[in-house]
């Protein structure tokens, strides 16, 4: 670009400035972004070596004058044009509205879940999203043979694997559960306790409508001398009735994990249909929602509990899950892209 060709534009075109709105036209072609200086500033490196001193030099007082004459205007306006200038404008109509921020859908979901059991006496807790292999599986009795401690199903660290403090604690990784948070609270207090943990996890799965490598989850657990399994029935139907309303349904089915025994997955009769069955419950008219059960008694051995004397039930859920069957979402992903058409209706 030539700069005493634009030199010569530019004092022609300041003589034609005679509103405050031809003065805005004429400071953003030549000092906005992608204005006239921006484009000689970028076109700096191109520019031969020996000729750069010069062509910046010539660049700085190019933008100088600008600037000069768009004060000389701005003055010569408010002085004697301002009046006129504004003489049309109706100073009593409302400005431009401003946008009011919202909660994001997960974020409002996690605090409804913490506050109903806050109100049943629950405190919450919090872990770090950098774990042991010991808080994240061996102390939560998860053998080493399990294939949840292969690398294809855990975020290992492979950067800060080897300073490992402590070689019991294993290897560091991104916690795949909040469970974790379970191990370090029992290490460092004595029950009776009533904790939830909510937070993220992660785990190498493939994005799809119903998976993501990141994800929230709330972890539970009760501890005293006396729990049983009734009572995780009870503070589990209390939670399911104040989050999908008094009307819902409920069952527990027999499962499966390392951590708790016995062990049950608790199911909601589909909010979609009521229970008729239909294709977001696969026709069976139930929608499984969170893994329980009491805590298996070589946890309490792991972190200095006597399996004798205390017992105690646990619990992990999904927030992404229950807030996709609460708001009537069919895929996880629009919870992460950020479409404010999506996020403007909560």
């Amino acid at each position: 670009m030539d700069i005493e060709l634009i030199e010569k534009e530019l004092d022609s075109e300041a003589q034609n400035i005679n509103s405050l709105a031809s003065l805005e036209e004429f400071r953003v072609k030549y000092l906005g972004r992608k204005g006239v200086v921006a484009q000689l500033t970028g076109s700096f490196p191109s520019i031969e070596p020996a000729r750069r001193s010069e062509f910046g030099r010539r660049v700085n007082e190019l933008k100088n004058k600008i600037s000069a004459i768009i004060n000389q205007k701005e003055n010569i306006f408010s002085d004697s044009c301002g009046v006129q200038q504004f003489s049309d404008t109706v100073l009593d109509l409302p400005g431009i509205a401003q946008d009011i921020g919202r909660v994001h859908p997960l974020t409002k979901v996690s605090k409804e879940i913490c506050s109903i059991f806050k109100a049943m006496g629950f405190s919450i807790a919090e872990g770090p999203e950098v774990e042991t292999e010991f808080n994240n599986f061996t102390g939560l009795n998860i053998p080493l043979e399990h294939p949840s401690r292969d690398a294809f199903d855990t975020f290992y660290l492979d950067s800060l694997n080897q300073e490992v403090r402590n070689p019991k604690e294993g290897k560091l990784l991104l916690r795949s559960h909040t469970s974790p948070a379970q191990i370090r609270v029992m290490k460092s207090r004595k029950p009776p306790l009533a904790v939830i943990v909510p937070g993220k996890v992660y785990r190498p799965d493939a994005t799809d409508a119903s998976h993501s490598s990141m994800f929230h989850q709330i972890e539970g657990f009760m501890i005293d001398t006396n729990i049983k399994f009734s009572d995780l029935k009870g503070v589990l139907e209390a939670f399911a009735k104040a989050i999908f309303g008094k009307d819902i349904k409920m069952r527990f089915r027999p499962h499966f994990f390392p951590f708790t025994e016995p062990s049950a997955e608790m199911d909601i009769s589909c909010i979609m249909c009521k229970g008729k069955g239909c294709s977001s419950c696969g026709k069976k008219g139930w929608l499984e929602i969170l893994g329980s059960g009491m805590i298996h008694p070589n946890v309490f051995k792991h972190v200095g509990y006597d399996p004798k004397e205390y017992t105690g039930f646990a619990f992990g859920m999904g927030v992404d899950r229950i807030a996709m069957l609460k708001y009537g979402i069919n895929d996880i992903r629009l919870f992460f892209e950020n479409d404010l058409r999506f996020l403007e209706q909560f």
